[in-house]
Protein backbone atom coordinates (compact mmCIF):
# COMPACT_ATOMS: atom_id res chain seq x y z
CA UNK A 1 0.00 0.00 0.00
CA UNK A 2 1.17 3.13 -0.69
CA UNK A 3 -0.17 6.99 0.46
CA UNK A 4 1.12 10.02 -1.57
CA UNK A 5 0.75 13.03 1.04
CA UNK A 6 0.54 16.32 -0.43
CA UNK A 7 -0.41 19.96 -0.37
CA UNK A 8 -3.30 21.51 -3.04
CA UNK A 9 0.25 23.54 -4.36
CA UNK A 10 1.95 20.52 -5.31
CA UNK A 11 4.30 20.22 -2.78
CA UNK A 12 5.19 15.98 -1.80
CA UNK A 13 5.58 14.74 1.79
CA UNK A 14 9.18 12.91 1.23
CA UNK A 15 10.27 10.36 3.81
CA UNK A 16 14.08 9.04 4.43
CA UNK A 17 14.20 5.58 5.57
CA UNK A 18 16.08 4.60 8.88
CA UNK A 19 17.53 1.92 7.09
CA UNK A 20 18.22 2.35 4.00
CA UNK A 21 19.97 5.44 3.54
CA UNK A 22 19.12 7.84 0.15
CA UNK A 23 15.78 5.57 -0.17
CA UNK A 24 13.03 8.52 -0.33
CA UNK A 25 9.78 6.94 -0.33
CA UNK A 26 5.70 8.18 0.52
CA UNK A 27 4.26 6.53 3.31
CA UNK A 28 4.18 2.33 2.82
CA UNK A 29 2.85 -0.17 4.34
CA UNK A 30 1.14 -3.69 4.38
CA UNK A 31 -2.40 -4.74 5.02
CA UNK A 32 -3.18 -6.90 8.10
CA UNK A 33 -5.17 -9.42 8.15
CA UNK A 34 -8.87 -8.75 7.89
CA UNK A 35 -8.24 -5.03 6.85
CA UNK A 36 -9.23 -2.80 3.74
CA UNK A 37 -6.61 -1.30 2.25
CA UNK A 38 -8.23 2.05 2.71
CA UNK A 39 -8.13 0.81 6.71
CA UNK A 40 -4.31 0.27 6.29
CA UNK A 41 -3.89 3.64 4.45
CA UNK A 42 -5.13 5.38 6.90
CA UNK A 43 -3.58 3.72 9.81
CA UNK A 44 0.19 3.72 7.79
CA UNK A 45 -0.69 7.43 7.40
CA UNK A 46 -0.84 7.85 10.86
CA UNK A 47 1.83 5.63 12.45
CA UNK A 48 4.37 6.99 9.92
CA UNK A 49 3.64 10.46 10.05
CA UNK A 50 0.99 11.44 12.92
CA UNK A 51 -1.77 12.67 10.65
CA UNK A 52 -5.00 11.87 10.60
CA UNK A 53 -8.43 11.66 8.83
CA UNK A 54 -8.97 15.52 10.01
CA UNK A 55 -6.32 16.67 8.48
CA UNK A 56 -6.75 15.73 4.72
CA UNK A 57 -8.88 14.03 2.37
CA UNK A 58 -7.48 10.32 1.70
CA UNK A 59 -7.92 9.35 -2.36
CA UNK A 60 -8.55 5.86 -3.66
CA UNK A 61 -6.61 6.00 -6.84
CA UNK A 62 -8.46 2.98 -8.15
CA UNK A 63 -4.98 1.98 -8.81
CA UNK A 64 -3.40 -1.26 -7.93
CA UNK A 65 -0.28 -2.79 -9.57
CA UNK A 66 2.34 -5.49 -8.79
CA UNK A 67 5.79 -4.75 -8.24
CA UNK A 68 8.92 -6.91 -7.45
CA UNK A 69 10.12 -6.39 -3.78
CA UNK A 70 13.26 -5.72 -3.44
CA UNK A 71 15.94 -8.16 -2.16
CA UNK A 72 16.43 -6.54 0.49
CA UNK A 73 12.67 -6.84 1.75
CA UNK A 74 12.21 -10.42 0.87
CA UNK A 75 12.69 -11.92 4.46
CA UNK A 76 9.25 -9.98 5.72
CA UNK A 77 7.43 -12.22 3.55
CA UNK A 78 6.10 -15.81 3.35
CA UNK A 79 9.41 -17.97 1.48
CA UNK A 80 9.24 -17.97 -2.78
CA UNK A 81 6.95 -15.00 -2.21
CA UNK A 82 8.65 -11.61 -4.72
CA UNK A 83 6.08 -9.89 -5.83
CA UNK A 84 3.72 -7.45 -4.07
CA UNK A 85 0.55 -6.01 -4.82
CA UNK A 86 0.81 -2.40 -4.30
CA UNK A 87 -2.79 -0.04 -3.88
CA UNK A 88 -2.34 3.36 -4.36
CA UNK A 89 -3.85 6.44 -2.18
CA UNK A 90 -3.25 10.07 -2.31
CA UNK A 91 -3.61 12.15 1.30
CA UNK A 92 -4.74 16.03 0.06
CA UNK A 93 -3.46 18.78 2.44
CA UNK A 94 -4.18 22.15 2.22
CA UNK A 95 -0.78 22.91 3.16
CA UNK A 96 2.41 21.17 4.29
CA UNK A 97 2.42 20.81 7.99
CA UNK A 98 4.80 19.45 10.33
CA UNK A 99 5.13 15.51 10.66
CA UNK A 100 6.11 13.17 13.43
CA UNK A 101 7.82 10.85 11.29
CA UNK A 102 8.27 6.98 13.10
CA UNK A 103 11.09 5.17 13.77
CA UNK A 104 10.96 4.13 10.37
CA UNK A 105 12.26 7.55 9.17
CA UNK A 106 15.38 10.00 9.94
CA UNK A 107 13.83 12.90 8.38
CA UNK A 108 10.84 14.33 6.31
CA UNK A 109 10.60 17.13 3.42
CA UNK A 110 8.21 18.70 1.38
CA UNK A 111 9.53 19.18 -2.23
CA UNK A 112 7.51 20.46 -5.65
CA UNK A 113 6.02 17.61 -7.89
CA UNK A 114 9.07 17.72 -10.06
CA UNK A 115 11.72 17.12 -7.40
CA UNK A 116 9.98 14.81 -5.75
CA UNK A 117 9.48 12.06 -8.44
CA UNK A 118 13.45 12.92 -8.87
CA UNK A 119 14.49 11.86 -5.68
CA UNK A 120 12.07 8.77 -4.62
CA UNK A 121 13.55 5.33 -4.67
CA UNK A 122 10.69 3.43 -6.47
CA UNK A 123 9.65 3.31 -9.67
CA UNK A 124 6.49 2.81 -8.35
CA UNK A 125 6.15 5.71 -6.14
CA UNK A 126 7.58 7.72 -8.89
CA UNK A 127 4.93 6.95 -10.84
CA UNK A 128 2.45 7.75 -8.38
CA UNK A 129 3.54 11.13 -7.87
CA UNK A 130 3.31 11.76 -11.54
CA UNK A 131 0.00 9.83 -12.56
CA UNK A 132 -2.63 11.27 -9.22
CA UNK A 133 -0.63 14.14 -7.86
CA UNK A 134 -2.96 17.29 -9.12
Amino acid sequence: MLVVVYSVTQEVLCLLRTDYPDFWQSVTGSLLEGERPQEAALRELYEETGLCEADGTLVDCQHSAYFAIYPQWLHRYAPGVTTNLEHVFCFVMRTPQHICISHEHTKYCWLPKEEAIRIMASPSNQSAIKNFVK
